[in-house]
């Protein structure tokens, strides 16, 4: 059984016993959190598909820890008139653990 969610504006395959790492999620560690956008779910009945979501499938997580991605170096060159411009970007991340597919 398997189930694809939404969440942060991206899409994921998840079963359960799963580890995602997500867009960052306001909930702190060790909380369980509810993703109710659920976009379809494969189980032993078939394929349901929602339009665009399922109603009343929700997909249970478990908050792992929150963390930060790698880093990412901005930079922006132009030759001959010593313009030279560097940043870096880290991304903020939450692990969950998927526990359960309510379909």
């Amino acid at each position: 059984m398997y189930a694809v969610i939404e969440t942060g504006g991206k899409q994921y395959k998840v079963s359960e016993g799963m580890v995602i790492e997500v867009e960052k999620l306001p909930v702190s560690v060790g909380e369980e959190v509810e993703l109710d956008k659920v976009l379809m779910v494969v189980d032993d009945n078939g394929v349901r598909v929602g339009q665009p979501f399922l109603e009343g499938a929700k997909v249970k997580a478990l908050v792992q820890a929150q963390i930060k991605g790698p880093k990412i170096i901005v930079f922006k060159y132009k030759p001959k008139k010593r313009y030279r411009r560097k940043k870096g970007h880290r991304q903020l991340y939450t692990r969950l653990l998927i526990k359960e597919i309510i379909a």
